[in-house]
């Protein structure tokens, strides 16, 4: 789990750690990274990780990547700043999936965000894309994944929240468990094609 909000322990934690909980009662273990509170290089399109295999900027990103290639899922938090994650996970999300995003496909992944009020569809929305294009299957709940509070005592009392997190971590393990189950079955990934086509519309 990625935790993108400056506050390590705020109220994106809060909605993570009740995933948390809820996958070690299902058996699945779980860590939070904390993307922490300094500034995030963005990704500057310079496209050397395709010839070293990692991004030109050696910090939190290439950790993850790295460790990503164990990971069986992923569940990534962002607090709603102007009806959108946060600008430094979106930093890092746009180095993370560009340069190591091979150690993702196929591999469940879930948003959640956490906002004061409002914002937190488009946030998702925006949070969503990156599993969308790097063949990830989406987990889902019974709402959409979000919570609300200014402070980590107000998201606690958002009961429907934290069951919605809770129904999210349910859907989460069973996934990885039926992903499990069709590896030892010996069912193999979907067969991928070649030569990826590129389309560009303006001559």
């Amino acid at each position: 789990m990625i935790n993108g909000s400056p506050r390590e322990k705020g109220c994106t934690y809060t909605a993570l750690n009740e995933i948390v909980k809820t996958l070690k009662e299902e058996g699945i273990d779980s860590e939070i990274f904390h993307i922490g509170n300094k500034p995030m290089q963005g990704c500057i399109a310079c496209r050397k990780c395709a010839e070293l295999g990692r991004c030109v900027f050696d910090d939190a990103v290439n950790e993850i990547a790295k460790k990503a290639k164990d990971f069986d899922g992923f569940v990534i938090g962002s607090p709603v700043y102007y009806a959108a994650a946060n600008g430094s996970l979106l930093a890092f999300l746009n180095r993370l999936f560009f340069s190591g995003g091979k150690n993702f496909a196929y591999k469940p992944g879930a948003a959640i965000v956490s906002a004061r009020r409002a914002g937190t569809t488009a946030a998702l929305d925006q949070l969503n894309k990156y599993f969308t294009i790097s063949k990830m299957p989406v987990v889902s709940s019974q709402y959409w994944n979000m919570v609300h509070g200014n402070s980590p005592e107000d998201v606690l009392k958002d009961l429907e929240g934290l069951q919605t997190m809770r129904v999210l971590a349910r859907n989460m393990a069973w996934m990885l468990k039926c992903f499990e189950a069709g590896k030892k079955s010996g069912i193999p990934f979907p067969k991928e094609e070649s030569i990826r086509e590129r389309t560009n519309f303006i001559r």
